[in-house]
């Protein structure tokens, strides 16, 4: 098929270049020339697993291509994706669609022949019916193009893997024609098995708030459990073992740490919460809005640890390592970042802040040039009174902490993420301090089914 993605940033470019790796004939717009130029020139502004060999495979072999000019789009594609941004509105509450609205204005009346719209960008639910109405009112191939929600499911720093072989296809649509459109479109994903949820408008649009909302509702759930073991002195590791055991449950997206960040999660739960109050369900809008303030809270609570951890030795004044700028690993997106939070809290509080980030460096310092930054994992621990892991890279997790243990004035680190397995750590001279768990010097007791007496047939001895 001719496809045209218009907008071309976390969710357009992977998009673009999984539907030419499909066999498309596929078409990127934006107005950013520069980005543009180097998309065509086969290279890859964001940092995705996968996706530099996906682009310069395709500009290479014709497949995929570039512009800035949405007229050639119009001309070259019957299928047109809307991959624009949908950033929150000046109220932090509700998505402003200017961009979808642009894209729409300027695209529809170009639309001359029967074709499809479909959009991807995270929207209010009845944003379709409304851009509809606008699309049939200023085309020239007026009803005979179906404007349809096609939501992304799409993990970042797994963008390229999630879009050619998604858990689950989603889409909000009104007639028969739109829904053979769709089928075509995406028949090789189809054809492996990837189940496909044909709905009205309205239930697509919900449904992508309501996966990633319940995301974070997860991940604040276990926050609150962490910071009552965190008090009570228990060991929230073993509680998500208890818990993910159990199927209705499981332990996936059960971490505890500083909350959740990113492009997608902090804007879709404020606004799933703006539409519970909007569609006059109060009860669902308090619970989404309790959520909101526990993650609010992470930055915070680390504040706390950290200043446990340093005992007498006062946040003002100390010298502090950061690992990670990222949201999460696997990406170089530093929007609404907590480890970024932290990071500025921690210099807000009079500490020196060194920050490392695999991939991020170059981005966090676009827009925080206040820290100080190194790509040189063991030189950024150099005389250093803490180190906070606040991105889970694997390059940490990895890490020797045998060969790292002189570096800093002091070997303290405190995982904000809980991920490290602090034996090695310890063994190797680190005192080690993790959210929700204690701060003990000895082996942790083994965990799982095993130590359950019942198990073994009866008391241990």
């Amino acid at each position: 098929m001719r496809v045209s993605v218009i907008g071309c940033g976390h969710l357009g470019i992977p998009h673009a270049a999984a539907m030419a790796e499909i066999g498309h004939q596929v078409i990127g717009v934006d107005v950013d020339q520069a980005r543009i130029d180097r998309l065509n020139a086969g290279e890859c502004p964001i940092h995705e697993t996968g996706l530099p060999e996906l682009i310069a495979r395709h500009t290479t072999g014709g497949r995929l291509r570039f512009t800035t000019d949405i007229r050639e789009a119009a001309a070259f594609a019957d299928l047109h994706f809307i991959a624009v941004g949908t950033p929150l509105h000046t109220d932090g509450r509700t998505y402003d669609t200017g961009q979808v609205l642009d894209a729409i204005r300027r695209l529809a009346p170009l639309l001359q022949r029967p074709c499809t719209v479909v959009g991807k960008s995270t929207v209010t639910v009845g944003t379709t019916r409304r851009l509809t109405t606008l699309t049939h009112h200023l085309a020239p191939a007026g009803e005979h193009v179906d404007v349809i929600w096609n939501p992304e499911f799409l993990r970042e720093g797994h963008a390229v893997d999630d879009t050619l072989h998604p858990d689950r296809l989603i889409v909000g649509l009104t007639t028969t024609r739109a829904e053979n459109t769709i089928r075509t479109l995406y028949a090789p994903i189809l054809a492996a098995g990837t189940p496909l949820f044909v709905t009205d408008p309205q239930t697509a649009e919900l449904a992508k708030g309501a996966a990633n909302t319940y995301l974070a509702l997860k991940i604040c759930y276990i926050n609150a459990v962490a910071d009552m073991c965190q008090a009570a002195g228990a060991d929230v590791s073993q509680i998500v073992d208890i818990l993910g055991i159990d199927p209705r449950i499981g332990s996936a997206g059960m971490r505890p740490g500083i909350g959740y960040g990113g492009g997608c999660l902090p804007k879709d739960v404020r606004a799933f919460t703006a539409s519970a109050r909007e569609l006059g369900t109060p009860h669902a809008a308090a619970l989404l809005r309790a959520a909101e303030k526990i993650n609010e809270t992470r930055t915070h609570v680390a504040l706390d640890l950290i200043t446990h951890a340093l005992g007498e030795h006062p946040i003002r004044g100390s010298h502090i390592t950061v690992w990670g700028a990222a949201f999460k690993p696997g990406t170089n997106d530093t929007r609404e970042s907590p480890a970024l939070a932290l990071a500025l809290a921690l210099r807000r509080n009079g500490a020196t802040v060194t920050v490392h980030d695999p991939q991020a460096v170059p981005t966090a310092m676009a827009h925080n040039p206040e820290l100080d930054y190194t790509d040189d994992l063991p030189a950024s621990l150099d005389n250093a009174d803490l180190v906070v892991l606040a991105t889970d890279w694997p390059q940490y997790l990895q890490a020797d902490p045998r060969t790292l243990a002189d570096r800093p004035a002091n070997p303290l680190l405190v995982d904000c993420r809980t991920t490290l397995d602090p034996e090695p750590w310890r063994t190797a001279g680190w005192t080690i301090h993790q959210i929700g768990r204690p701060a003990k010097t000895e082996p942790n007791p083994p965990t799982g089914p095993q130590d359950n007496p019942i198990a073994h047939g009866g008391l241990t001895p």
